[in-house]
């Protein structure tokens, strides 16, 4: 028997009761469509595994339904996370691994083992992580800042609770460059571009000549300049862009376009109504889903699954 902790994953807080992992398995059964999304058809054996999946984590009720369900949630939110590019990379995912592992006293090894023995296995939990990690950072995009999601008496409230002052935070403004990596060779290439990527930050030229330095190498492109707070930046960002300079670059991560960094054109210290308005909702919404009840989620999927063709049967 193995015991596995609580850990918090952006969206959702996985809890993992005592469990224990059977040593023999019945008979795979012929795989059935159990659910359609688009054009992404989720079999009954995706389901079976994570009704395995949830009785690990303690949960109760009809679980044939419930995993369904969440499996459905799951493909909308992965596309619209890849729609969106809010995806966090796979080191991310891979970091979380680890670290599931170590607070729950095993190595990445013992918990592949643990998952595969569960009939659960390593990549079915790293795609929950990937999606659960993601989700926040696409209802943030989706909600961020400019929504005008707190009303003004609300915002007034904040203030005064605040002694009538405004945060002061960063405001950045950021471009992200990547080093294309189609779909079919990634396995093959991947560490070779990701070498590439990190070798290019030390001649990088700055924001204004990023095209031009781009179109030096094969496969790269130069995403269009974005304005962030530093309070939408995701908690494993923060600490990192507060130390990057003017000019300066991120680390190079493996997100689901290939290998990226995110360049710092500007920074600069603000306090207005805007950047105090998001700052609030961002603490507001960080607060929510730590306790799970981000209503903007429950919004945004709402949305989702009247705007695309979902079946369950």
């Amino acid at each position: 028997m193995a015991k596995v902790r609580s850990l918090y994953f952006g969206a959702a807080s996985l809890l993992l009761a005592a469990f224990a992992v059977p040593q023999t398995f019945q008979p795979a059964q012929a795989e059935q469509i159990a659910a359609t999304v688009n054009t992404i058809v989720i079999t009954s054996n995706d389901v079976a595994k994570r009704v395995k999946f949830m009785q690990l984590r303690g949960e109760k009720g009809n679980l044939k339904q419930k995993a369904k369900q969440e499996l459905v949630d799951e493909v909308l939110m992965r596309q619209e996370i890849i729609r969106t590019s809010t995806s966090v990379s796979t080191d991310d995912v891979d970091a979380a691994y680890e670290r599931f592992a170590k607070n729950n006293k095993m190595s990445s090894a013992q918990l592949t083992q643990v998952l595969t023995r569960a009939g659960v296995g390593p990549e079915h939990f790293k795609a929950y992580i990937g999606v659960s990690m993601s989700w926040p950072k696409t209802v943030a995009a989706r909600f961020g800042g400019g929504t005008n999601r707190m009303t003004n008496d609300e915002f007034v409230a904040k203030l005064k609770a605040n002694n009538g002052q405004k945060p002061t935070v960063t405001e950045y403004v950021i471009q992200q460059v990547i080093f294309v990596i189609p779909d079919k060779k990634r396995n093959a290439i991947a560490g070779k571009r990701k070498a590439e990527a990190e070798a290019s930050r030390k001649s990088f030229p700055g924001c204004a000549q990023a095209k031009v330095f781009a179109a030096g190498f094969k496969d790269v492109s130069v995403r269009q300049q974005q304005r962030v707070l530093e309070t939408q930046f995701p908690d494993e960002m923060k600490a990192e862009m507060a130390k990057i300079p003017e000019g300066g670059t991120s680390k190079v991560t493996l997100g689901p376009y290939g290998a990226e960094y995110y360049a710092v054109c500007k920074k600069r210290q603000v306090s207005d109504d805007l950047a105090a308005q998001v700052t609030f909702e961002t603490q507001d919404l960080s607060k929510a889903e730590k306790a799970g009840e981000n209503p903007n989620s429950k919004k945004y999927l709402e949305e989702l699954r009247k705007q695309n063709d979902v079946t369950v049967r």
